[in-house]
């Protein structure tokens, strides 16, 4: 029987070093921030050949509106400004194409509040919180002990640092952004740790009863012994299907599948290697509270 539980502070130095680094790119760098978070426009145009992007800048500038950003790929430009409606839209394209001399072919125009942005935020801070007391009761009422609950609680909060200090270098070397799809990933993210976390931890809590007690570092490698193989075979099936998603899917959802290949290998890694040994510590410092 392998001795996982040997290299708890291996374990824990590789995911000090990476929180680190993602909470050095967080207070450094920070996130870019869609409109759905910040309120603003997105455009995108189809245009019949490609052109002088600086032209757009002029023309919104022109009309005093700001522009955020504008990107070109090929004939399509997108657009991110502050809030503007239909009828100004219809008035800028209409200026675009006149002075351009080209036609037009709107593809995407949405538009978000400043209110409902900050709505967005609340919202996604208290789905957050509820979920953590959500799986920290059921945890507690499972498997009838708090110390579970509190070590699947802390390995969820590492992969949570990890793919949000991801993120952050993401959206500062390649533009990545914060927005709805990042929530879902993240959230997805945190119910898969927990998912990976209770197969182990059902299996130590198996071998506990079991022995009626003993030594709980031997049961835990006992645990994953047995469990490991079948979650790295679980986790990489996702991990293949995620990987060509990234490489061959659309640049939309290009970001929300790479936060979820970031959440499915920490999530895989800190289940046996984050939430079993905090488990173990917390059942050593029990036993010593007891004695």
């Amino acid at each position: 029987m392998f001795n996982f539980l040997k290299y708890r502070l291996v374990y824990f130095l590789i995911s000090l070093i990476v929180i680190c680094v993602g909470l050095f790119s967080i207070i450094k760098w920070g996130f870019k921030f869609s409109v759905d978070f910040v309120g603003g426009t997105n455009l995108e145009y189809q245009l019949e050949r490609r052109v002088d992007i600086k032209m757009f800048k002029k023309i919104f500038e022109q009309n005093n509106i700001k522009i955020y950003s504008v990107s070109q790929k090929d004939t399509i430009v997108k657009i991110k400004s502050e809030s503007i409606d239909e009828k100004q839209e219809k008035n800028l394209k209409e200026k675009i194409e006149k002075n351009l001399k080209i036609k037009i072919n709107l593809l995407r125009f949405e538009t978000v509040g400043p209110t409902m942005g900050k709505e967005m935020i609340k919202k996604t801070i208290n789905a957050s919180i509820l979920a953590i007391f959500g799986i920290l009761i059921y945890l507690s009422f499972a498997f009838k002990s708090f110390n579970y609950a509190i070590a699947a609680i802390l390995a969820m909060i590492h992969d949570f640092l990890v793919v949000i200090g991801s993120y952050s270098l993401l959206s500062n070397f390649f533009g990545a952004e914060v927005d709805t799809l990042f929530v879902t990933a993240l959230l997805i993210t945190m119910s898969f740790s927990v998912h990976d976390t209770i197969v182990i931890f059902d299996k130590i809590r198996e071998y506990w009863k079991e022995n009626e007690g003993g030594n709980i570092e031997y049961l835990a490698n006992k645990a994953l012994n047995e469990t490991i193989v079948r979650s790295f075979n679980n986790s990489m099936t996702i991990i293949f299907m995620l990987l060509s998603m990234a490489l061959l899917g659309g640049s939309t959802i290009r970001f929300f599948i790479i936060t979820l290949l970031v959440g499915t290998i920490t999530g895989t890694y800190s289940s046996p290697f984050v939430a079993t040994p905090i488990l173990v510590a917390i059942e050593k410092m029990k036993s010593k509270k007891t004695k």
